[in-house]
């Protein structure tokens, strides 16, 4: 059974696949203020959805229900570090499970920190030191310039231990050591990571989707590359590699913050690259872009060419890599067309 996760800004979207009666939608958290949604295949029961407002919520029953951690998490806070940053940590904007332990479990915050849980939820740890950094002074979100925030968590398939982050905005940082020590921009990274993605057939390889432009890193973050050619609206957002094919990328694309995310001035796209072969814009193949779409987001199947994007216009699934698009046929409520997603789980 196919189960996916829609994280939108108000409500996660529980689809499931019945190979009978086909797909059956519910609707989860319902005014809650959702940030992302992370879920693994080999633990499909357990969902992590971090809000803004709202702080962490768990599921154990393949989101049929959920539970606040945010008592748990303010606790080992306020036990380990104080109040002020227990007052600090109900806006969870980032999550991820690690492909080499379903325990294991990554969550970023705003202002940016970062938290490792190794037992699926039930205790944490802050792994200090993020803030720490050099650059840190230099961090800034444009809409409230005052913080900033870990948009993005990435733990490498080849090794437990290293760790990607995205700091909105400032900083690519990487931890070789499961978030021990912390590096930060290496040479060439984007400054504004909205989203990375690895490939578990190419050791090293890293993508990003960043407001200031696409990157590649071929050796796990040291170093990275700026392939711009046909890449026309450089504000990239999301970005899913073929799971076939790791020289193979998609990402979705506008020209800047308001026209990928406010549906009444959108106007987004998706591009696709294959190997050193320019980008080129995906334009009527059944998933919608252009004029009132919003910058979509993407989570790769299981297979060789398959993706799911979603957008406010629905949900959408590509068995090619892009070549055609269908809907799923989900509910799709009318109010979600004024909305941008926010994450993106298939399991």
């Amino acid at each position: 059974m196919t189960t996916i996760y829609a994280a939108m800004r108000d409500r996660l979207l529980v689809c499931t696949a019945d190979a009978d009666e086909g797909w059956e939608t519910t609707e989860r958290l319902e005014g809650h203020d959702l940030e992302c949604v992370a879920a693994s295949s080999e633990a499909p029961e357990r969902v992590f959805v971090g809000t803004f407002e709202s702080g962490f919520f768990r599921s154990t029953d393949g989101g049929d229900s959920f539970e606040p951690l945010e008592t748990t998490f303010a606790t080992e806070l306020e036990e380990g570090y104080g109040d002020a940053e227990n007052v600090e940590s109900d806006a969870v904007m980032s999550a991820t499970i690690s492909p080499h332990d379903p325990d294991v479990v990554y969550a970023g915050t705003e202002p940016s920190r970062v938290y490792r849980s190794d037992d699926g939820g039930d205790s944490w740890t802050h792994l200090e030191g993020l803030v720490d950094l050099p650059s840190a002074d230099e961090w800034f979100f444009p809409p409230r310039p005052h913080t900033h925030h870990v948009r993005w968590l990435e733990v490498d398939p080849f090794d437990p231990d290293r760790l990607y982050v995205g700091i909105e905005a400032g900083a690519f940082v990487l931890s070789t050591d499961g978030g021990e020590r912390w590096r930060e921009r290496p040479s060439g990274a984007r400054l504004d990571n909205h989203s990375l993605a690895t490939h578990a057939d190419r050791e090293g390889l890293v993508y990003s989707a960043a407001g200031d432009g696409f990157a590649v890193s071929a050796d796990g973050g040291e170093s990275w590359n700026h392939p711009q050619d046909g890449l026309e609206r450089r504000y990239c957002w999301s970005v899913a590699p073929d799971p076939g094919d790791p020289g193979s990328v998609l990402v979705s694309s506008a020209s800047g913050a308001r026209s990928a995310h406010t549906a009444g001035s959108a106007e987004s796209y998706v591009y696709r690259k294959a190997g050193d072969a320019a980008w080129e814009r995906l334009d009527g193949n059944g998933l919608p872009t252009g004029e009132g779409v919003v910058r979509a987001v993407f989570a790769a199947g299981a297979d060789a060419g398959v993706v799911y994007g979603a957008n406010n216009r629905g949900l959408f699934a590509t068995r090619d890599f892009g070549d055609s698009w269908e809907r799923v046929e989900i509910d799709w409520p009318e109010g979600l067309e004024a909305q941008a997603p926010r994450g993106l789980v298939v399991v």
